[in-house]
């Protein structure tokens, strides 16, 4: 469930492709993140069965202890929302999605942002990166080139925190516009506390209407290095 600017990437793009074949990082975003608990922001996380560091996100598993930690999980959410304006149809949605049954850690996260792209009615075709026909031990600027031109692509979309990832001239010499995505500044209710910004989408679901998510997923601009 990440943060809003994951989900206005999506939104902007016709076809977003989903790593799937990247190793698995500890520490990041991948099985993990940030709601409000008592005004400040505290982790939710996905445990993970013990296995190889190496090994990419499509082949690590949630623990068979998941089915314990999950009631935890919603009951931190119940606990931490119950409150808010949107959380009974949200907290159906988390339960649905927290309850699907495949325990790849990759499908179960892809179930998860296409439930959350369906309530945010965002209509972008996904694609799995595995699924694209390129040579997949290519790496990082390499990869997202041949990605774009296998789907034909002309213009390349990243979030900004990856601008000193990628070369303009590089992208220019393929054919592609490079761009990258910043979120503009998002402020709403948090129960009256003082706001915690670039929670999880889960955050912004229960405070914000569905009418108003939609001028929110266009709240950011795109820059031109």
């Amino acid at each position: 469930m990440p943060y809003i600017g994951y989900f206005q990437l999506i939104n902007s793009v016709d076809t977003f492709v989903v790593y799937d074949n990247i190793e698995y990082t500890k520490k990041g975003w991948i099985n993990r993140n940030r709601i409000l608990v008592n005004g400040k922001d505290e982790y939710i996380t996905l445990p993970l069965k013990n296995d190889s560091d190496f090994l990419h996100v499509n082949e690590r598993y949630l623990a068979e202890s998941f089915h314990k930690e999950k009631i935890k999980i919603l009951r931190k959410i119940k606990e931490s929302y119950r409150k808010a304006p949107y959380f009974s149809e949200v907290y159906n949605l988390i339960e649905e999605i927290l309850n699907y049954n495949d325990h790849n850690l990759f499908q179960f996260i892809f179930n998860s942002i296409n439930k959350i792209c369906n309530y945010l009615e965002i209509r972008t075709k996904l694609i799995i990166s595995s699924n694209v026909n390129i040579n997949h031990h290519l790496k990082s600027q390499d990869k997202v080139i041949a990605i774009c031109k296998e789907l034909k692509a002309n213009v390349y979309i990243n979030p900004i925190g990856g601008i000193e990832l990628y070369s303009k001239n590089e992208f220019n010499n393929e054919g592609l516009n490079l761009k990258f995505l910043k979120s503009n500044e998002i402020q709403y209710n948090q129960f009256q506390n003082n706001f915690v910004p670039f929670l999880s989408i889960l955050d912004l679901m229960v405070f914000i209407s569905p009418d108003k998510l939609k001028k929110v997923l266009t709240n950011y601009d795109l820059i031109n290095v």
